[in-house]
């Protein structure tokens, strides 16, 4: 066998719980988040780290799921136990083989997997197997949606799954490719603020934040995308500051009244340049940000 076939065969082969009847999502979930490293060149050959930007790529993935899954998931526990299928050995802070899923720092990936994954056929391949092997009918239509895949033909028919309908399953693929798309752009940072705060458990306290609201829009593309802070979130929904078409803040001043002792208020960030990613084809469309100053502003 080759080592495709044999990567292949290790994943139509995981070892996964099934205490709760289907089988645990966390190790498929986690494989794609870890494909998607691999298509962006940011599988190192020598350590993958359990980093909160994996964390949450695989939360974003566990939306997919969330509907029968109550409890939230630990990144941990398939990062730690996926050694036993082979992938990588788990490693302590130190480097030394990990005995416990808390004390795991990051991992050292079987070379051959590295060159199987970077390899875009068999990477391809991996996420075609991952997704109708493991998941239900309408949560491969989501999968495949998030990663712009054709969906199988079997998953037309929904049969009890969560969403109820595949329009339904496909939208909610959609809003999850756009959630990483806007937070890899942005690097997890608040484009208002600079606010970075992520976490193993919890992903980001950063938002993906529409410009033109999706209700209205129906719009998931990146450029309609803003990666915000929760207080920036909630109070750009608000109509409290929008974008000018040179991409600096306009705050409704007069509109609000504010008070932050330990920190810098809304108003201090008028008339300042958005903190916007290096490549300037992901910067939002001044269509999306005509529409938010029309529509959503309350000042002038």
């Amino acid at each position: 066998m080759s080592d495709a076939g044999l990567w292949l065969s290790n994943i139509a082969h995981l070892r996964l719980d099934r205490a709760r009847g289907d089988p645990a999502p966390h190790k498929p979930l986690l494989l794609l988040a870890v494909l998607d490293l691999a298509e962006q060149g940011a599988l190192d050959a020598d350590a993958l780290p359990l980093s909160p930007e994996l964390a949450f790529r695989f939360l974003t993935y566990w939306t997919v799921v969330a509907a029968r899954r109550s409890t939230r998931p630990d990144v941990r526990l398939p990062f730690h136990h996926l050694q036993s299928d082979g992938f990588w050995t788990s490693c302590d802070e130190a480097g030394n083989p990990s005995p416990d899923r808390k004390l795991t720092r990051f991992a050292r990936p079987a070379q051959d997997f590295i060159a199987f994954a970077r390899d875009p056929a068999y990477r391809d391949q991996a996420r075609r197997l991952l997704i109708t092997r493991f998941f239900r009918p309408s949560e491969r239509i989501a999968l495949c949606e998030m990663l712009r895949l054709v969906i199988p033909t079997a998953s037309t028919a929904e049969q009890g799954a969560a969403y109820a309908s595949p329009k339904e399953a496909k939208q909610a693929g959609r809003e999850a490719r756009f959630r990483l798309a806007v937070m890899g752009a942005y690097g997890y940072a608040c484009t208002l603020t600079g606010c970075r705060l992520t976490t193993i458990t919890a992903g980001s306290v950063v938002d993906a934040a529409h410009i033109h609201e999706f209700s209205d829009s129906r719009n998931n593309d990146i450029r309609n995308g803003l990666a915000l802070c929760k207080n920036a979130h909630w109070s750009f929904d608000n109509g409290l500051w929008t974008v000018s078409d040179d991409y600096r803040i306009v705050v409704a001043i007069g509109k609000f009244s504010e008070d932050n002792p330990d920190g810098r208020r809304l108003t201090d960030y008028h008339g300042q340049m958005l903190r916007l990613p290096a490549d300037r084809d992901v910067w939002p469309s001044p269509l999306h940000l005509a529409w938010h100053r029309k529509k959503t502003f309350l000042g002038s």
